[in-house]
């Protein structure tokens, strides 16, 4: 049943997209990652906890063939927003993200230096014993 286990494991891997926007974030990439983790000896890995397996299986394979955007379709292609999937897809990029903590680390910087309170007649003096 371990084999049987570790095929479907491998062919959800092969259907699940990589999203090469999203280097280091993407959620294919992680899957097989995973699967890889949990079956390190292939076919012949055994199963701590089999129920549990099937479980995940099950959940991923149902996210992987859109059962619940069939199941809950969707009025607009948007969110609520008015951002479309795609203009998502290019805000979520990894060089889009990295751009944004960039920013934020300057904004944080900036408030950083603003607050901060630099002593200007030099360190405080010590206290006497």
């Amino acid at each position: 049943m371990s084999a049987t286990r570790y095929r479907r494991f491998l062919k959800l891997c092969e259907e699940w997209p990589k999203d090469e926007s999203k280097k280091g974030r993407d959620l294919g990439t992680f899957l097989r990652q995973r699967v890889a983790s949990a079956f390190r000896e292939g076919e012949n890995t055994q199963i701590s906890d089999p129920e549990k397996c099937d479980q995940m299986y099950e959940s991923l394979a149902r996210i992987n063939s859109n059962v619940y955007k069939e199941k809950f379709p969707r009025a607009k292609d948007t969110s609520f927003t008015g951002v479309t999937v795609e203009e998502c897809r290019i805000l979520l990029a990894t060089g889009n993200m990295q751009q944004t903590d960039e920013e934020k680390k300057g904004l944080w910087k900036t408030l950083m230096e603003r607050f901060s309170s630099k002593p200007e007649d030099g360190p405080p003096e010590k206290a006497e014993k």
